[in-house]
């Protein structure tokens, strides 16, 4: 493997390394209509992929007349974990893209993911590639701000040492696009088509440098990029 012209690699993880998005948005589309709103699952990702629930509770609010409490987030979150420790998979090609990452930087990759650390870890462990990213997975639960923001990739490359404009940042959506982006990094856009990721259009209007559609092409992506 060529050596790679970023300091470090820092990875989303929902829809980049873990495919959880349609699963945590059948739950949520569910949760939903037991509250009044009739959102089919496809409207719920368009609406709510990227970001936090608790983070659009005035939208769900405004569409139910319910006020979402910390009780109903606790319960949606027990019931997404339940969905995705069942069914879930590995974004194809992830594990050895991440393996591959991991070794040409010499383990200086982290997570830097919008999701509480619990899910986060549960989906690594579950797809086998927590043991890539121990001791170097941030969570925009615990940060002042989450994505669209870049606090957790500013204290991801804080805690890996290296400036955030030498790193590189795998997204798929805009939210996080965003985040990368105000983060100074150069972002790179998984985008294959799927409502549960943002168009490559989308994620270039927000600064994305490239967009490519196939995770097994990173490595090589990464290790030649001399900018756009």
């Amino acid at each position: 493997m060529a050596s790679f012209p970023f300091d470090s690699v820092l990875f989303d993880c929902d829809g980049v390394l873990v495919d959880s998005e349609l699963i945590t948005s059948r739950v949520l589309s569910q949760m939903l209509g037991e509250l009044g709103w009739s959102i089919s699952v496809e409207e719920t990702m368009r609406m709510f992929v990227g970001k936090l629930v608790r983070d659009e509770a005035a939208r769900i609010e405004a569409n139910t007349g319910v006020a979402i409490t910390e009780a109903w987030l606790t319960k949606f979150r027990e019931r997404r974990n339940a969905a995705l420790e069942s069914e879930l998979v590995e974004i194809d090609g992830a594990p050895a893209a991440v393996r591959a990452v991991h070794e040409a930087l010499d383990g200086r990759i982290a997570v830097a993911s919008g999701a509480d650390r619990y899910k986060v870890e549960m989906q690594l462990k579950k797809t086998g590639m927590l043991e890539y990213f121990a001791g170097r997975v941030f969570s925009g639960h615990e940060m002042p701000r989450s994505k669209p923001y870049p606090d957790v990739y500013l204290a991801a490359a804080e805690a890996l040492g290296v400036d955030p404009k030498r790193c590189a940042v795998v997204e798929d959506t805009v939210t996080g696009a965003t985040a990368g982006v105000a983060a100074g990094a150069t972002v790179f856009g998984y985008a294959p088509a799927s409502l549960t990721h943002s168009s490559p259009d989308a994620l270039r209007a927000v600064g994305v440098a490239h967009v490519f559609e196939d995770m097994r092409e990173l490595p090589a992506l990464l290790a030649q990029w001399r900018g756009a």
